[in-house]
């Protein structure tokens, strides 16, 4: 009673705990029984960040989440808003020049992701449906869809592993793009019976419920049971394991076809989930440089609040405070000492903002954007099996592969 309260009560956690029901080609066990489809997501996949409509507020959001991106929004609004020494424009326009570089740099590979996510969604797969062959765009799979992959095809979506050409119901996977891992790794058919060599036809016959986990990030984890029904409607179950899952991104080797019934798909998958809810990465060169801003505007508050003291102590005297060469207008008399020392310390802070250098963000983000096309044009990444060289989905870990190497070095 307590579990299914807490349950409730946490309706996010529910989803993740819980199990779901796939047919096998979706197929009711019992034609007596109504069926009622449960309702999945579809198998498109969505790595893109913006949309055109979503694109200016949440990219300028974003950018503005930054440290120094902010305090120099700040340094721009005091200048327009208080009698400062310097011009706005002197911050303004290099704030704009790194927002719009930026912007220009990120909307373009959120373009390439879009166009990426294209190619995948609008691949063509082979579905049994009515014991045939049917083509469809990747897309339009359906959970309880059965699929036929082929050597060296990636498999579109989570699948539960059927049948193999092989007499003894393995294939053999490479999870390169979701692990690193080069190396084959062998997955079994779910059950013996399903071990033999399918046809489209024999596979339309098939009656088999799979009971499993909700879906969950752990690429390496899954739990669920298949039920086996034949012409009684009494089931030979077994169970499910994670050497009969094969993973969305992974590549079918040295095995000619296998059969597989989709258990999650789209956004659901495992692949999908590890890309989800990931906050904007940082090089550790950003971060080392935000700590360095943090340290230098301490120093600059620092220095703008003795200059004030040190202001209003040159201004106890009556002639420091109001010269013959500099009187004071009536508004400047009537204003409130703690607002005229707050504007002071503001004017401060403006005049001596050329401890943080600006010019140093937008080389940073000009080294980034052209180098990802330095990284894109290099011949050392070109794979001539697959005829394409190295993507560059986003620019902002640049700085980082250099490191890779030198870790190798070291270990």
């Amino acid at each position: 009673m307590f579990r299914r309260s807490f349950n409730r009560f946490c309706a996010g956690e529910e989803k993740r705990v819980g199990t779901r029901t796939v047919f096998v080609g979706n197929h009711p066990i019992s034609v007596a029984e109504d069926y009622i489809a449960q309702r999945f997501c579809d198998n498109r996949i969505v790595s893109s960040k913006y949309t055109l409509w979503n694109f200016l507020p949440k990219n300028l959001f974003e950018q503005f989440r930054r440290i120094a991106n902010f305090y120099f929004l700040i340094i721009f609004l005091v200048q327009v808003t208080v009698d400062t020494p310097t011009s706005p424009v002197t911050s303004g326009l290099p704030l704009f020049f790194v927002i719009t570089v930026t912007a220009i740099k990120q909307g373009y590979e959120d373009w390439l992701r879009h166009r990426a996510d294209n190619e995948v969604n609008k691949r063509n797969v082979y579905i049994i449906e009515n014991a045939k062959r049917v083509r469809k765009e990747s897309e339009k799979i359906k959970v309880g869809d059965v699929v036929e992959v082929q050597a060296d095809e990636t498999f579109p979506c989570d699948l539960i592993l059927l049948s193999s050409c092989t007499s003894d119901g393995t294939c053999y996977v490479t999870t390169a793009s979701l692990d690193g891992e080069s190396n084959c790794k062998t997955h079994y058919a779910a059950v013996r019976d399903t071990t033999a060599p399918y046809t489209p036809e024999s596979i339309n016959t098939l009656r088999a419920a799979i009971e499993c986990e909700q879906p969950q990030p752990d690429l390496y984890k899954f739990v669920g049971r298949i039920s086996i029904y034949k012409n009684t409607l009494e089931a030979d179950a077994r169970s499910l394991g994670p050497e009969n899952l094969l993973l969305k991104g992974a590549t079918l080797k040295n095995t000619e076809k296998i059969y597989g019934v989709a258990v999650y798909t789209g956004m659901e998958t495992k692949m999908a989930l590890n890309y989800q809810g990931k906050s904007q990465k940082r090089s550790a060169v950003e971060k080392s440089i935000n700590l360095f801003l943090i340290v230098y505007l301490f120093i600059l508050l620092t220095k703008a609040a003795v200059c004030t003291i040190l202001k209003y102590i040159w201004q106890n005297t009556p002639y420091n405070d109001e010269p013959w060469y500099n009187q004071k207008t009536q508004k400047e008399r009537d204003t409130l000492k703690v607002l005229k020392m707050f504007t002071d310390f503001l004017s401060f802070m403006v005049l001596f903002n050329f401890i943080i250098p600006v010019s140093m963000y937008v080389t940073v983000e000009m080294q980034k954007f052209l180098g990802s096309f330095f990284i894109s044009w290099d011949k050392d990444f070109y794979d001539e099996e697959i005829n394409e060289g190295a993507l560059v989905n986003t620019s902002d870990l640049n700085e980082e592969l250099g490191q890779v190497r030198t870790y190798f070095y070291l270990k």
